[in-house]
């Protein structure tokens, strides 16, 4: 049995390390115009030269190959300089709901383990109803409401709010604050982003698989499509209060060096240690040691494009599906019982957070952004997917990304000439 298991281990990496990446072509032969292409490289040089960021790294993915892949800048100012290169990888922050935590719920209700309409607490059963302020009435949350953000769940609690009222930050604080916190709104009457959402989901997707959300994401999604630098890392403190990943990541075994390397760092902490590898988002580095429904994924260019490619192509790419051609259409429609507030089944079509779309792309556009300064957006009517990975918060939290995702859609969809 162990020769087994070694086998197909050896399988496993020996497939991964002969995937590639997408067909990469000159943007004339998608239809595209190479020099119209290079406005967008114009708005984030403008940015850099501003020093509102460190760098940059656009792909754009048209008709299944890879039309535009440029680094900009760099991906470390502190404490010393490192250039940006396009097989960076970056903290995906909230992008990781839309890559990762989504798409495990689809592939559940795929195999018929779950269903959108299902009660939460059919899977958590200490997870409460909303109930009215008189006690009148009560109403079940369902796995439709964490996935559109319509569940009335608070937006986020601090590991130091959470410390405050709870008095501790741990896995099983989170999830009993959770499961018990206000519930701010009756489900599906109002629209609030919600990381608990999330949070909420990757427990049901752990209670229905046996496994975790990074074991269950990486042999459904990641590994079937060839994605070699996507990952969870898990983290803890240690004794210095320093955060060290407690696992490699599972693209070291194909690598010479240390694959810190190729991560770009984010924050600056108060302890003086840049984060690189270690996520970003607090309740995820905290509470959930680097795995969690929320935030936590890493991932590349090349990868992300591969994903926007088996999702443009019905949920298959190479030869491998992680989703039925129903599955990614629902995934990217929003549900008429939340029409009003723009929100699909794990992404985003018209919400107030869909500026990253910029003007001209098509009503059906579906994205996701990160708090770390990712993007990622998909046109389906023409075929053309935008992905701009930025780690804006190094080494300090000053600035904001959001008018420049819209700057950059709209130059790349003004780039598109046939």
């Amino acid at each position: 049995m162990k020769r087994l298991y070694a086998f197909l281990f050896a399988l496993n990496v020996v497939t991964i390390g002969f995937s590639q990446p997408l067909q990469r072509v000159a943007p004339e032969q998608v239809g595209m115009s190479s020099e119209l292409l290079k406005y967008a490289d114009d708005v984030i040089n403008n940015e850099i030269l501003q020093k509102r960021i460190p760098g940059a790294v656009l792909a754009v993915v048209k008709n299944g190959k890879m039309a535009y892949l440029k680094a900009y800048g760099n991906k470390q100012i502190y404490p010393t300089i490192e250039p940006m290169t396009v097989g960076t990888v970056f903290d995906m922050a909230s992008c990781s709901k839309a890559m990762s935590t989504a798409i495990c719920i689809h592939i559940l209700a795929e195999q018929g383990k779950i269903r959108m309409l299902d009660a939460v607490n059919m899977y958590l059963p200490e997870f409460k109803y909303w109930t009215s302020e008189d006690g009148e009435m009560t109403q079940a949350i369902r796995i439709e409401d964490l996935m559109t953000h319509t569940s009335g769940l608070p937006p986020y609690i601090t590991p130091d709010d959470l410390k405050r009222k709870c008095g501790d930050s741990n896995h099983n604080t989170l999830m009993n604050y959770i499961d018990s916190c206000h519930r701010d709104f009756r489900p599906k009457t109002d629209f609030q982003y919600s990381c608990l959402n999330y949070i909420t989901l990757q427990r049901i997707i752990e209670k229905i698989s046996g496994q975790t959300l990074r074991q269950f994401a990486r042999e459904n999604i990641f590994e079937k499509l060839g994605m070699k630098f996507t990952d969870y890392l898990p983290c803890k403190q240690n004794d210095k209060g320093i955060w060290v990943n407690t696992s490699d990541a599972c693209w070291s075994t194909l690598m010479k060096g240390d694959w810190h390397d190729i991560i770009a760092p984010t924050e600056k902490q108060t302890s003086g240690q840049v984060l690189c590898g270690q996520v970003h988002d607090p309740l995820a580095r905290i509470c959930n040691n680097g795995v969690s429904g929320n935030a936590g994924l890493f991932s590349s260019a090349d990868d992300i494009a591969i994903l926007c490619a088996a999702l443009q192509n019905g949920g298959e790419w190479n030869g491998k599906r992680i989703l039925s051609p129903l599955a990614v259409k629902a995934m990217r429609t929003v549900p008429r019982t939340v029409a009003q507030f723009g929100r699909s089944l794990g992404w985003d079509v018209y919400s107030d957070y869909s500026s990253n779309k910029g003007d001209y792309l098509s009503p059906d556009t579906y994205c996701h952004s990160g708090y770390t300064g990712t993007s990622i957006v998909i046109d389906p009517d023409n075929d053309l997917s935008i992905i701009l990975l930025i780690n804006a918060v190094h080494p300090e939290d000053k600035y904001s990304v959001v008018r420049l995702r819209s700057l950059v859609a709209n130059a790349v969809a003004g780039a598109m000439i046939k």
